[in-house]
């Protein structure tokens, strides 16, 4: 699959820190349950290629997706623990070759657009997606790259989640909102499931052509 077909399968991407390997599969079954296929976990725990490996595994429904790969070493471990594609918060050249399993590079600028542009990429995470400009600043974007999409991530949350996701250069957004840490902590699956039926049922509003949504 391309990787804006794997960004398409639900809007929102959960982003996981997973402390435990022993969470991976109940809190995966919980979130696809819920409706949402594609899990961002994250490389930030001594845990997180093993929930891969488990994920990737026991749960056939879900799409395993790494985040958080800031080098090629991170692309390649990531890829033989099950990651179908990753995320990175930023552009490194690494990110310009072809890889193990495609990345979506993190960008905040147009410029860092322009170079990845140059080596075909046209999707990517717009990141950290509200300090960097949040609907207003992919609103911009839109005009001189209508032909790029983005996921963006980064301060992201159930209240602000649909002005993105109602914008035409949007596929879906990342958000840790509907796996807390605490309901993960108190292994509390039925929560984040109902969470996860919430935020897969976000809606779209149309958008038209220079931007504006209704």
């Amino acid at each position: 699959m391309d990787i804006r077909d794997y960004l398409k399968l639900s809007p929102v991407v959960p982003v996981l820190t997973i402390r435990e390997a022993a969470d991976a599969v109940p809190l995966a079954r919980a979130l696809v349950q819920g409706g949402l296929k594609v899990l961002e976990v994250t490389l930030r725990t001594p845990a997180a290629l093993e929930a891969m490996r488990r994920i990737a595994g026991e749960v056939p429904d879900a799409v395993v997706a790494a985040g958080t790969v800031v080098g090629a070493r991170d692309l390649q471990r990531s890829a033989e623990a099950g990651a179908r594609f990753a995320f990175s918060p930023g552009l490194a050249d690494f990110m310009l070759e072809a890889g193990p399993i495609p990345i979506l590079p993190g960008v905040a600028t147009a410029s860092e657009i322009m170079k990845a542009m140059g080596s075909g990429q046209t999707a990517f995470k717009f990141f950290p997606a509200v300090p960097a400009g949040g609907v207003g600043g992919l609103k911009a974007l839109h005009g001189p790259f209508a032909e790029v999409a983005f996921c963006p991530t980064g301060g992201i949350d159930v209240a602000n989640a649909g002005q993105f996701l109602a914008l035409p250069n949007v596929l879906c957004v990342g958000g840790s909102w509907v796996a807390p840490a605490k309901a993960v902590e108190a292994r509390d699956w039925g929560t984040i499931e109902t969470l996860a039926r919430a935020a897969a049922a976000l809606g779209r509003r149309t958008a038209d052509p220079i931007g504006g949504v209704h």
